[in-house]
């Protein structure tokens, strides 16, 4: 009933900053718990950030907090991560997900997922 799409993802050297984007179409992300989470070969899945429905109660692990911003402007039914001081240990892909219940730091916990953008941060 969701489909997410990523987009911004890019090369960039650190310190260095890129925005993702997350653009939803089929319905409104409006009820839906979003979050972001990366991949880097050969490694699980980690949580990086996730926010209500309302776009409050922003959550980040440790290794992005004050670096990374989430947020979400429902109107444009799009979700956003804003990526400063970019470390090469941030490359990965980069994936948005949403689930209709409260945020998650777990993957399976979220039913719908987008394609994934590469971010690859070079030192």
């Amino acid at each position: 009933q969701v489909q997410l799409v990523e987009s911004g993802g890019g090369l960039v050297q650190a310190g260095g900053s890129l925005r993702l984007s997350c653009a939803a179409s089929g319905r409104t992300l409006s009820s839906y718990a979003m979050g972001w989470f990366r991949q880097a070969p050969g490694k699980e899945r980690e949580f990086v950030a996730h926010i209500n429905w309302s776009g409050g109660s922003p959550y980040y692990t440790a290794s992005v907090k004050g670096r990374f911003t989430i947020s979400r402007d429902n109107t444009k039914n799009t979700v956003y991560l804003q990526m400063n001081s970019l470390k090469p240990e941030d490359t990965a892909v980069y994936y948005c997900a949403a689930r209709a219940g409260p945020p998650s730091t777990r993957s399976r916990d979220y039913g719908y997922w987008g394609q994934g953008t590469q971010v690859t941060v070079s030192s």
